[in-house]
């Protein structure tokens, strides 16, 4: 399931506690572009585009959206990505596409 849906990224490496440094986005090995990983709701690690688009533009095997975790504190802390499945956004609803979508092997090389 896991690589039908494209989520064989490695987990990001938890942060030192004691380095206050600015933490920039990764990049694609492939491409360049910087993208945003996030574990998914089944234990594994996706790479996301770093924009949201209408489902209409997106395929649907390359869907995901970003859902907040139940928990009893407002602050969003725990963020998942779910695949869009079963019902069908509406074509104008914000989706998150997959990097694998957006990727262009060859493109950071200049």
């Amino acid at each position: 399931m896991a690589e039908a849906d494209g989520a064989t990224v490695a987990p990001r490496p938890d942060p030192d506690p004691d380095d206050v440094t600015w933490i920039e986005p990764p990049s694609c090995p492939e491409c360049g572009a910087l993208v945003r990983i996030y574990p998914t709701n089944y234990d594994r690690w996706v790479s996301l585009a770093m924009v949201e688009l209408p489902a209409k533009d997106v395929p649907e095997a390359f869907r995901w959206r970003l859902a907040r975790l139940p928990g009893r504190s407002p602050i969003p802390a725990d963020i998942v990505a779910v695949r869009v499945r079963g019902i069908d956004p509406l074509p104008g609803e914000p989706v998150v596409p997959a990097h694998r979508m957006m990727c262009v092997p060859g493109r950071g090389e200049s």
